[in-house]
């Protein structure tokens, strides 16, 4: 079994050295954006099981992009998270309504983050079974 892929769209550095190390500590293989539209390109090229989706993006805000994605016929059945500081009132529904399948505050919890990745991944995996 080939180890599942997760595009990584993060501008920040130190978080994307963060969720790489996660991600690699789970066997999972990271694929790595800084810009919006780079990741964008990388989900055509490569199609990852996941997409974790920075929503403070310096070309294009995530929620944006998520959309831009969720109208790419080839790419639009892969989960997208978001990621994000803002965690105010309101913004887990702005993520879910701009077509992401979850959400995830930083700073990360290092404890239940893979937990949760194994969760949306799955969850792609069930519903596409059911169809």
């Amino acid at each position: 079994m080939k180890n599942q892929t997760v595009l990584v769209i993060e501008d920040n550095p130190s978080n994307m050295k963060l969720v790489r190390a996660l991600l690699e500590l789970g066997n999972f293989q990271a694929i790595e954006a800084e810009t919006a539209q780079k990741g964008i390109d990388l989900a055509k090229k490569m199609i990852p099981d996941l997409i974790l989706m920075d929503i403070q993006l310096p070309d294009m805000n995530g929620l944006n992009a998520t959309r831009a994605i969720r109208q790419i016929e080839s790419i639009n059945h892969i989960p997208i998270v978001a990621l994000t500081a803002y965690a105010m009132q309101g913004d887990q529904e702005k993520a879910l309504n701009a077509g992401c399948s979850g959400y995830i505050t930083k700073p990360l919890s290092t404890r239940s983050f893979l937990k949760k990745i194994h969760e949306y991944i799955n969850q792609d995996v069930k519903e596409r079974s059911e169809h």
